[in-house]
């Protein structure tokens, strides 16, 4: 096994020097580092993560915590793709990723004590119930936290521009002459949800157009039933609308499928606009119109943010807010 020791015969200086290049001191002169890195990955040196903890005062693990409930979590595409993100930026600065258990509740543990128990250096809480009393505790505690996709908490936070995404969907439709304009929302409990409401909202009164009770149906928590669901509620009402902003690409793929299956055409009779921009979202027929969320932005912004915590050893409480787009396909057109 190689050694710290080994490196600095192989290198030239002493051990102590190794050690502070490989733990990243800054008084070790840039040349001189990349010396013992290359020689580090040329002998297979692999260091003893006890020591390294004990050295630096890190564990270099960052905790994750995410909910898993109806296609929510690892399992639908826009997370996976934050959380991938999030990943490569982290390991790129040495730290490795400690996933919460999805039996820790059936054990009496709360995540915080979880985390806490396996030492982590910071939080990445992402797609929660910003109202979960574990969740806010976390939040609440003095461990560096980042978290993706809620609104106004007690600690830094990074989300997608959700108001302005569901101004650029019903100004679209509106540009493409439709009045009759519904709305399958995400559950107004979840921050994205309410916040893509408003953005509905405020596209539709920019545009002079009313809101309709009937036409603004809750999808509940982005699945692909759920907005099926939501979307057969629409279709039992008398007066169709002619163009629907649904709150997630899964959602828009279930109300797609319901519209198909009442024998209605996309975008013909009714046009579906949706949001995240999800790799299906270019495949399914016809090739959805959507709002992109930047899922690598995201990631790196939220790692970013932790990383310059954990390093001050200090909780940070700050925004970032990241820009959305409008990608046009096939699944919308002008009322004839």
């Amino acid at each position: 096994m190689v050694t710290i020791y080994d490196l600095a015969k192989k290198t030239g200086v002493s051990s102590t020097t190794v050690s502070k290049a490989l733990n990243n001191y800054a008084d070790v002169s840039p040349k001189t580092k990349q010396k013992i890195l290359d020689a580090a990955a040329e002998m297979g040196y692999l260091p003893n993560a006890h020591a390294q903890s004990l050295s630096t005062k890190k564990s270099w693990t960052i905790g994750v915590m995410f909910a898993e409930d109806n296609e929510v979590g690892m399992k639908h595409p826009f997370f996976n793709a934050i959380i991938e993100s999030f990943r490569k930026y982290v390991e790129r600065e040495g730290y490795d990723l400690i996933f919460a258990s999805r039996n820790l509740r059936k054990r009496d543990t709360s995540y915080l004590e979880h985390f806490l128990y396996r030492a982590v250096d910071g939080i990445v809480v992402i797609c929660s119930d910003p109202n979960d009393p574990q969740v806010q505790e976390m939040i609440n505690s003095h461990v560096p936290i980042v978290v993706i996709d809620m609104t106004k908490q007690n600690c830094s936070v990074v989300y997608s521009d959700n108001i302005e995404g569901g101004r650029l969907a019903v100004n679209y439709l509106h540009s493409l002459g439709h009045s009759k304009i519904a709305h399958i929302s995400g559950d107004p409990g979840i921050d994205a949800g309410a916040q893509r409401i408003k953005g509905f909202k405020k596209g539709m009164k920019e545009a002079g157009l009313p809101i309709r009770k009937e036409f603004v149906v809750n999808g509940g928590f982005f699945s692909i039933e759920e907005g099926k669901k939501a979307m057969n509620t629409l279709l039992s009402l008398e007066d169709l609308p002619t163009a629907v902003f649904v709150s997630g690409d899964h959602m828009a793929i279930g109300a797609m499928e319901a519209i198909k299956e009442k024998g209605l055409r996309i975008p013909e009779d009714i046009s579906i606009i949706g949001y995240d921009d999800i790799d299906m979202a270019s495949y399914v027929t016809p090739k959805l119109t959507t709002v992109r969320q930047d899922t690598d932005k995201i990631g790196e912004r939220a790692g970013g943010m932790l990383i310059k915590q954990m390093d001050l050893k200090k909780k940070l409480k700050t925004t970032d807010i990241i820009p959305v787009e409008l990608i046009i396909r096939e699944s919308c057109t002008s009322i004839k």
